[in-house]
């Protein structure tokens, strides 16, 4: 969905003159200011996704309605009243006949200072898109595919992303703090200078790519696995157990203070320059490095 400011600004004064509310009217719905309304309306500022949400429910149109592909006619207000006659008394927080069946589509959009805080339900593609200094925080992203996109300086922080799938992307500078990433898959995307950290990458996996730069404090790791991916500046600590790392090449990485279990270490390139400081493995992973050449100096081997 294609958005513009003036073209918002002009949809919103044309549904809310055709529902025969005012600036305040429709303010008061909402819970913002009279002159925030009139920001939109003039194309000096725009709603985030959630108000916009709230507005179709208020016209009783589709959330498409915003974008600028959309020129369907609106119903007309006599209509709408029949059809509707509380309307204007609308608990905003349900759902209209309208919005029950909706599909959220966000593909295809230039996205920049939006904030899509709390944003749930978003059950359609969000690709092709160009995302940046966006705010998508306690966001529900299960199950989502996010394909050739471009997301920078995006904060994501405590957002759920429970088996979505990261396709062709370039993720830059982005917050991924506590974020749940349980099962998902990132595939031939460009991943750096990101913050991990106490993230939960519990049976995520890295297929062809670059993972460079990362935060990775706290974060965990387990039956996570990087495959043929290029891994540089990233310092791995905590406990990882039941990973695979296979095929990747690696820079200036570290393993740091590092309990290592039954991980597998195969065909990995450079292994060998990898650092391992005040780490613990078990004769397993310890039997994988060794034969991949890994410098075993700063590790110890558990009983």
């Amino acid at each position: 969905m294609m958005l513009n400011s003036k073209s918002i600004g002009n949809k919103i004064a044309e549904a809310r003159k055709r529902i025969n509310l005012s600036q305040a009217e429709l303010a008061l719905q909402i819970s913002i200011s009279p002159q925030a309304v009139g920001k939109w309306e003039r194309g000096e500022s725009m709603p985030d996704i959630i108000t916009l949400n709230r507005l179709a429910e208020i016209f009783t149109v589709d959330l498409n309605y915003f974008s600028e592909s959309f020129h369907k006619n609106l119903t007309d207000p006599k209509e709408q009243e029949s059809s509707h006659p509380n309307h204007h008394l609308t608990n905003i927080g349900s759902k209209s006949e309208n919005q029950a069946g909706r599909h959220w589509n966000m593909s295809k959009g230039n996205w920049e200072n939006a904030d899509f805080s709390g944003l749930k339900n978003l059950e359609e593609q969000f690709s092709s898109s160009n995302i940046k200094n966006c705010k998508f925080t306690n966001a529900d992203l299960s199950g989502l595919i996010l394909s050739k996109n471009n997301i920078e300086l995006c904060d994501f922080s405590s957002s759920n992303l429970t088996n979505s799938k990261i396709q062709s992307s370039n993720l830059l500078k982005n917050q991924f703090n506590q974020c749940s990433f349980r099962d998902a898959n990132f595939s031939r995307s460009n991943i750096g200078q990101c913050n991990f950290s106490d993230a939960d990458l519990t049976g995520a996996r890295f297929d062809t790519g670059y993972f460079e730069h990362n935060e990775m404090t706290n974060t965990l790791l387990k039956c996570t696995s990087f495959i043929n991916t290029g891994v540089s500046d990233v310092i791995f600590e905590g406990r990882i157990e039941d990973c695979h790392f296979e095929g990747c090449g690696f820079y200036k990485v570290k393993f740091q203070r590092a309990i290592i279990l039954n991980t597998f270490f195969k065909y990995n390139r450079k292994l060998k320059k990898v650092t391992f400081v005040d780490c613990k493995v078990d004769s397993l992973t310890y039997a994988f490095l060794k034969n991949n050449e890994a410098n075993l100096t700063g590790i110890t081997l558990l009983d």
